[in-house]
């Protein structure tokens, strides 16, 4: 089975994110066909803002890393580190040689806007080509800025599209409806669980930040278990992210 395959309207395939070899060694070990990198987790490590365009080579080095574990990789390329399309297409072909079977490429950027409809077109056009599976990321529910039908039916010349932030059914089932493409959103524990996800038409689900974030959760509740200090909820995306500004 490839990549591809896996993408299953209806049928999710869940995708852990990991953020070094340890994390991804572990998933592979349990048996998960793929893995996804997370920009966040690999952002930290680094101690560098996320989707910032500012680990394009801890990315790829990553990516190397990961991908001699056996499993399937998809990485985590934030907007493809460039808005030229000509750079992006050079990342990919490098990824691609590594052996990794997908990116993520978004539109969001750190502004909080997104890029032009047209531009992220181009972008998507250059990463394909190369043999990877390209999901088109667009970040409007995520930003809550923009059209999400009118973005999800621009990037149809990718193959898939990931809606993170969408987590309503309904809304969910709408966007299957409007591609032919498979559907990629993000889990999230306070939403809808992975079967109810499977009955909207989803075709895979990612984990996103959430492992990392439980695992520096898991880690500060150890350390203060020890003070004998209540453990914390598992921290917020933007409690991280405002650590690495």
């Amino acid at each position: 089975m490839n990549f591809r395959d896996l993408h299953r309207p209806g049928d999710p395939f869940l995708l852990p994110n990991a953020w070094d070899y340890g994390s991804a060694a572990l998933l592979a070990a349990h048996g998960f066909p793929a893995i996804g990198t997370t920009s966040l987790g690999v952002s930290a490590v680094h101690g560098k803002p996320d989707a910032a365009g500012a680990t394009r080579a801890e990315t790829i080095e990553l990516a190397e890393t990961i991908s001699r574990l056996g499993v399937m990789v998809t990485v985590d390329i934030e907007g493809g580190f460039s808005d030229d399309p000509e750079e992006v297409s050079g990342l990919v072909a490098t990824l691609a040689e590594i052996g990794v079977a997908g990116v993520n490429l978004e539109d969001g950027r750190p502004d909080g806007t997104l890029r032009p409809i047209e531009l992220h077109q181009r972008i998507i056009e250059a990463a394909k080509g190369h043999g990877v599976f390209v999901n088109a990321r667009t970040d409007t529910c995520w930003l809550k800025t923009g059209d999400t039908l009118e973005r999800v039916r621009a990037y149809g010349h990718a193959d898939g599209i990931f809606v993170p932030g969408l987590s309503d059914p309904a809304a969910i089932a709408e966007v299957v409806a409007a591609t032919p493409l498979p559907v990629n959103v993000l889990y999230r524990p306070d939403g809808p669980p992975l079967a109810r996800l499977a009955e909207a038409g989803a075709a895979r689900v990612s984990t996103g930040s959430l492992l990392y974030r439980a695992a520096l959760g898991a880690a500060l509740g150890t350390a203060l278990g020890v003070r004998g200090e209540p453990a914390p909820p598992v921290p917020a995306y933007q409690e991280i992210a405002a650590m690495l500004r």
